[in-house]
């Protein structure tokens, strides 16, 4: 087992114990020496991390498992998510056709194949962090490290481009003539019951 794979738990636990409210005790000082602790240490693994980019396969590897537990494939994979996560990795981020609407419009999830394919890495690496519209949780993606974008990145090209680019954003009241998701806020009596 390699140190690096065993140093996280042992860091969580040390982190745990360092922060666990003893008896009397007021947490809020303990919370401010543990990041002071802690903070050198989560940079050694994103130094380290930024290491493993000489190896494209670890790369590629790590990319495809922060694409799914990140969540990128709920809605750049149509599908994914009523299938239980079960769609071939062939059909993964081709985009959706079905769009989320709400007070900002109709926004649909892009192709990450066909857009990835288009960007260099610097080029991502600026686009991931800049704000996007609604649901997109662009702030998730904004807080990765260079290390973790550039493994997104290299997973992605992997794949090849594929499919068709995701419908135009509408603007707020726009009719639309795709399926969608309703996000706008209802009050109770709004909502109708059986």
């Amino acid at each position: 087992m390699k140190a690096r794979s065993i140093a996280l738990p042992i860091l969580a636990l040390v982190a745990h114990a360092v922060t666990a409210d003893p008896p009397g005790v007021h947490a809020e000082p303990i919370a401010d020496s543990t990041a002071s602790f802690v903070e050198p240490i989560a940079r050694s693994f994103t130094d380290s991390a930024m290491s493993d980019l000489n190896d494209p396969a670890r790369v590629i590897e790590r990319g495809r498992y922060l694409v799914k537990v990140s969540g990128c494939n709920d809605c750049h994979t149509e599908g994914y998510m009523q299938g239980n996560g079960e769609i071939p990795t062939e059909q993964w981020l081709t985009g959706s056709a079905v769009g989320f609407q709400g007070p900002w419009g109709t926004t649909y999830a892009t192709n990450l194949r066909i857009l990835l394919d288009e960007l260099t890495e610097a080029d991502w690496l600026m686009r991931a962090r800049e704000p996007k519209r609604p649901p997109m949780p662009w702030f998730n993606l904004s807080a990765m490290t260079d290390a973790d974008l550039v493994a997104l990145y290299r997973f992605v090209r992997s794949l090849g481009p594929a499919g068709e680019p995701a419908p135009v954003a509408a603007a707020p009241g726009e009719a639309v003539t795709t399926p969608y998701f309703d996000f706008v806020p209802k009050t109770l009596s709004q909502v109708v019951t059986r």
